[in-house]
């Protein structure tokens, strides 16, 4: 985006004031982009017409650093638009690319006058000027790079950004000297990386030059008074190269057009620099460029080039072959010309050039050229295609980095931190990956986030842009629930290490519980003291469970690797060798209600367990049902109903493995249960009971349908979360109450 000068009433004296050369110059300027238009048909040139009439009228008043009006910046872009041959859309987006930022238009009313994709494109490049690079990492320029293409839905975006850019280069010197160094290492770094990128080989070599000129003004103009000289002095070499190609290719009967070619300033300063060498030293600052009709042409001409002169080893690439990743092709051969200089050739096809020159607007220009023809659609496709498969230029592994090793699409967003850092994530990353992403702490203690100010949900997938601002709580920790969502492996693997650890905390506590009440069982009310004066218990206890400490012992019975029972019996005979005997009451009060269905000793549930209790899905006990624990191998404790077939099968299996277990007096959460509710084959009947569950508050977490049969009714098999037993009754009543329904009742599992 250009600099805008507003008029003001009291400018001082000094204020630049328009010319009357200088106010025609808008109406000259259109004029002369009328007469690129040719390729449009006269109802597109109108439509242009009309976006230039409106971009004229909003930025009335308004002047360039030049004093120029404003308007000529928009029509110098679209002049160059045009240059590529972009459709009508793209130009009257390029003259109307300022009006949201500098003139207050609203894309409402761009899409009400001009139609939704114009207002779409001015939108997309309105963002990108938006964002700012304030940051001269390399990694950071490659992110930027890639963001930039990523936020462009549309190539149109892109292609007239960097028009935009190619005017405000050109014309940086009526700039502040201060901003030289800025615009000129952010076109370098960005912008010209990009029409690179997209094969736009003369917009990228121009961007090179005018950055170099105005970032190093004076090696410019030493170079630039080297090659002037070395091109006098090589002027007659290079004659006889032209006229020696001319006569042979005209003997081969094969029609040819040569162009010279020069290497540019900035690409010698750099080779220079790269490789140390002095001017004299760089030999390669001439070439030519034979531009032939077919392929074959092509590969005759580099014969014909090789027997006129000696090639040099090394020096031949086959890219019509092998294409560049930007659509590139041409045969590249250096040659020892006349008085030993070495002379760079390039052969390639007019079809071949135009791509060369224009990369990804070549698209473009062959369907004006050749509308119906297949060619156009498949370079076209080739080159959107292209867009979509971006990958990390090959040229110099150090701009390789292990988070932008992916493709840019469709796998990698680009977002700011509030700092402006830029980081890469997969598509489909949330805010709870970008948390992560920034360290382990902050993805922990999450608890909210905004995007772009607003409130969002951690759930929330990441867009190309975002500015994304993480808030944490000391309270907060990850939520199972994360690892639905998350992307990252790193955020997966942190959430589930967490869960681990609190996994392992649980069955530590629930280990302890389940001594306790095994202790209880023996006459001991409770567990011996962790202090001095019982640690040679401890040691005795731990070498005969073979355990490292005690939190060890305690997890592995929470986690049923050790029978509480087991270890009560060895503990209470290590305690009586000392001297310490059982409580005869609490010994015969236990005993007595042993087969009671609550015991004193009872672990209490409430909900708010994790992964140390399970709920069995054989039987989907709720609270209300009697229940008894059953401490697996390894997997903590499993809770079934005492009606259970499944847990009564592993009571006479393993009965010393069963621990009375009750349900908490207000437990926390709701459980799961199943029901099977026999329908009519009615239409609607599955909404309708559905229906019927929601307003008796029971979730419905899961369904199942028999498959369809030719009989009157049918069996829906339902998952349903409710509060209690009395909960699940009343549920169930209400169901029973629609006519549709034969009956309901709760899954129970068989005997």
């Amino acid at each position: 985006m250009s600099a805008v000068i507003k008029p003001q009433s009291n400018a001082p004296r000094g204020t630049p004031r328009p010319s009357p050369a200088a106010l025609n110059a808008a109406a000259a300027s259109f004029a002369a982009l009328t007469a690129r238009l040719d390729y449009l048909s006269p109802e597109d040139t109108d439509l242009v017409r009309r976006a230039y009439r409106f971009a004229d009228e909003a930025h009335l008043g308004q002047l360039r650093n030049s004093g120029e009006p404003y308007i000529t910046h928009p029509i110098a872009v679209a002049a160059q638009c045009a240059e590529w041959k972009l459709d009508a859309q793209a130009l009257m987006a390029a003259l109307l690319h300022d009006a949201m930022e500098d003139c207050g238009v609203t894309k409402s009313e761009l899409i009400e006058r001009f139609g939704a994709p114009v207002a779409e494109l001015v939108d997309g490049l309105t963002k990108l000027d938006k964002l700012q690079f304030n940051t001269r990492e390399e990694n950071q320029a490659e992110s930027f790079r890639k963001m930039l293409l990523a936020m462009a839905r549309d190539v149109r975006v892109i292609l007239v950004k960097l028009a935009d850019r190619t005017h405000n280069m050109r014309t940086l010197a009526d700039a502040p000297r201060e901003k030289w160094a800025r615009i000129s290492n952010e076109t370098l770094e960005i912008y010209a990386p990009i029409a690179y990128r997209l094969g736009l080989n003369q917009t990228y070599r121009e961007l090179q030059e005018l950055s170099f000129r105005h970032l190093r003004p004076w090696r410019y103009t030493i170079l630039a008074k080297a090659v002037a000289k070395a091109r006098g002095r090589r002027r007659d070499l290079i004659q006889k190269v032209q006229r020696e190609l001319e006569t042979a290719f005209s003997a081969a009967n094969i029609t040819v057009r040569i162009a010279g070619r020069e290497k540019t300033l900035y690409s010698i300063y750099r080779k220079m620099e790269d490789k140390r060498l002095s001017f004299a030293q760089v030999t390669d600052i001439y070439g030519f460029r034979l531009i032939v009709s077919n392929v074959i042409a092509c590969y005759t001409g580099l014969g014909i080039l090789h027997q006129m002169y000696k090639p040099l080893p090394g020096k031949f690439k086959d890219h019509i072959a092998i294409a560049k990743l930007n659509g590139y092709q041409s045969l590249h051969t250096t040659l020892v010309g006349p008085s030993g200089v070495n002379v760079e050739f390039q052969l390639r096809t007019e079809a071949m050039h135009v791509v060369a020159e224009s990369g990804v607007a070549a698209h473009w220009l062959y369907k004006a050229a050749e509308p119906s023809a297949s060619n156009g659609d498949r370079l076209g496709t080739k080159w959107l295609q292209s867009l979509l498969d971006i990958q990390d230029e090959t040229r110099d592994a150090a701009e390789f980095w292990d988070h932008v090793k992916v493709d840019l699409f469709p796998d990698a967003v680009y977002v700011f931190t509030p700092k402006s850092q830029i980081m890469a994530l997969p598509r489909g990353a949330t805010v709870v990956d970008f948390a992560y992403a920034i360290h382990s702490n902050i993805g922990d203690h999450t608890s909210a986030a905004r995007i772009n100010g607003d409130q969002v949900p951690l759930r929330t997938e990441l867009k190309n842009g975002d500015v994304i601002e993480v808030i944490t709580a000391p309270v907060s920790t990850p939520n199972p629930a994360w690892l639905g969502f998350v992307r990252t492996g790193r955020a997966r693997s942190k959430i589930r290490h967490y869960l681990k650890t609190l996994a392992q905390t649980e069955s530590e506590g629930l280990g302890e519980k389940l001594l306790a009440q095994a202790l209880r069982a023996e006459g001991l009310g409770n567990l011996p003291a962790d202090d001095a004066d019982h640690q040679p218990i401890w040691d005795r206890l731990l070498r005969f469970t073979g355990s490292r400490n005690r939190a060890e012992l305690l997890t592995d019975i929470g986690l049923g690797k050790r029978v509480a029972s087991i270890v009560a019996k060895r503990l209470m005979a290590l305690l009586a060798e000392r001297g310490e005997k059982p409580d005869a009451l609490m010994l015969s009060r236990e005993r007595f209600t042993a087969h009671e269905n609550v015991s004193q000793g009872a672990v209490t549930l409430d909900g708010s367990e994790n992964s140390s209790v399970r709920f069995s899905l054989c039987c989907r006990p709720i609270p209300g049902d009697p229940i008894v624990g059953y401490l697996g191998h390894g997997e903590g404790l499993v809770v079934h109903t005492e009606a259970c077939g499944v847990g009564q099968r592993l009571h006479y299996k393993d009965s010393e493995r069963f621990f009375a277990v009750e349900w908490a007096d207000e437990p926390v959460r709701n459980f799961e249960t199943g029901v099977v509710i026999t329908v009519r084959n009615d239409k609607g009947v599955l909404a309708r009971v559905a229906s019927t569950l929601a307003a008796a508050e029971a979730d419905i977490t899961h369904v199942e349908m028999a498959e369809e049969t030719p009989q009157d009714s049918t069996d829906l098999r339902f998952v349903i979360s409710v509060s209690d037993l009395s909960h699940l009754e009343a549920a169930l009543r209400a169901v029973k109450r629609s006519p549709s329904v034969l009956s309901a009742s709760r899954i129970v599992p068989p005997a």
